[in-house]
């Protein structure tokens, strides 16, 4: 979690889920037994090198690989 947005990596960019979100970025998210709505949007190598490149760093760093298609989840809050 950063900023308080969630991030997770595609390993592929013809994932199902990750096509399923580029048509509807409104997402249901469970993150332990904790459940929200969010809306998803892919993050820009190009446009976002800062944020692309420490969500990578920080993937590398626990998990030992990076590279893929980035995504942002953002938690919607309910009015």
């Amino acid at each position: 979690m950063r900023e308080d947005c969630f991030y997770v990596i595609a390993e592929y960019s013809t994932s199902h889920w990750l096509q399923n979100l580029r048509k509807t970025p409104e997402v249901a998210v469970r993150v332990a037994k904790q459940e929200f709505l969010a809306r998803a949007r892919i993050v820009s190598p190009e446009s976002e090198s800062e944020l692309h490149g420490s969500v990578e760093e920080l993937s590398r760093q626990k998990y030992g690989w990076g590279e893929g298609t980035i995504v942002e989840l953002n938690p919607v809050v309910e009015k």
